[in-house]
């Protein structure tokens, strides 16, 4: 069965921030391939039941196995290999849940900071339900189209302080959301948004081989649609320890999310809670095999909302191989 990923796409693991963007001039990156196991319980599933009987009921299971590739490439220049042009999916990202494919250019500064632009072309992108609510017969799905454009600031003042902000908009091709309602009713459902997200977060050494990496998320959502405009206030801590040729991250996360109108349907302002746990493994020179890697990761993500129709689960697990170059 095929299974959609969304935050549970990832299987490489975080590394402490580098003083130079990269060890060479030139082309450099990394390439990567895992097989496992993913699970993903949810009534916006699009693999999931096309008919629903109840916009009460509960979400089936839709579960399977997957191979999941990844990796990035980049080219470094300047006299001080302070430039950089790059494409693909950062280790940083994908090692705290987050699949997210980028193409930008890095520059650091003077005083140690890392400005880093980038265009994110699929993030925003994807296939949703035209109508969710429908009931007693097949929902048809539509695609969600978008862009969305990332700042990131590393290292500030060659500190240990990173902020990250991304701005992006959701289109949905064909919206139908409460197809059976009022007109005023289905305007409140409209998918249609404006988001803006930032994230803070600082990096604590505890010994030489390990530290904490604490950070705050804020993001507030505007959609043509009351119900689906929210805030959301979140938190993760991430432990990174490295001994030898292992490394192991290991994450846990919490997002409170408020809605600002009342969902029609339910007659209901939607609010949810979500909680996610990570733990990401490398071991480095595998085999020993120069710049080869074995990954392994496993997570879990669980959100439960006041409207028992969006509640979710989401958990993977896969082992890889990554190649370093």
């Amino acid at each position: 069965m095929k299974t959609r990923l969304s935050l549970l796409a990832f299987s490489l693991i975080a590394s402490c921030a580098q003083a130079q963007l990269a060890d060479h001039s030139g082309f450099s990156g990394e390439l990567a391939l895992s097989a496992g196991f993913a699970s993903t319980t949810s009534n916006l599933n699009t693999n999931g039941d096309k008919v629903i009987t109840d916009v009460n009921q509960g979400a089936a299971e839709d579960s399977g196995g997957l191979v999941l590739p990844l990796g990035v490439l980049a080219y470094t220049f300047g006299n001080n290999k302070d430039k950089q042009v790059y494409a693909g999916t950062s280790r940083e990202d994908i090692a705290v849940g987050t699949l997210v494919l980028e193409v930008g250019y890095k520059q650091e500064l003077s005083s140690g900071t890392i400005v880093d632009a980038s265009f994110l072309p699929t993030v925003m992108s994807g296939e949703t339900w035209a109508d969710p609510f429908l009931t007693n017969q097949e929902r048809q799905t539509t695609d969600e189209k978008g862009n969305a454009f990332r700042l990131k600031f590393n290292n500030i003042m060659g500190s240990r302080f990173s902020l990250d902000t991304v701005y992006g908009s959701r289109d949905i091709d064909n919206e139908l959301s409460g197809s059976s309602l009022t007109s005023e009713e289905r305007n409140a459902l409209q998918r249609d948004a404006k988001t803006f997200y930032i994230k803070g977060d600082f990096r604590q050494p505890i010994s030489r081989t390990s530290f904490l990496k604490p950070s705050i998320t804020y993001i507030n959502t505007d959609a043509d649609g009351d119900a689906n405009s929210l805030s959301s206030v979140g938190g993760e801590l991430t432990y990174l320890r490295i001994f030898d040729r292992h490394q192991l991250a290991l994450t846990a996360g919490y997002t409170s999310r408020s809605f600002d109108g009342t969902n029609p349907i339910y007659n209901k302002v939607r609010d949810e809670d979500e909680w996610s746990l990570f733990a990401a493994y490398e071991y480095k020179n595998f085999m020993g095999w120069q710049n080869w890697s074995l990954i392994s990761l496993s997570g879990y993500t669980e959100s439960d909302s006041n409207i028992d129709f969006y509640d979710t689960k989401q958990y993977l697990f896969t082992v890889g191989m990554n190649y370093k170059f």
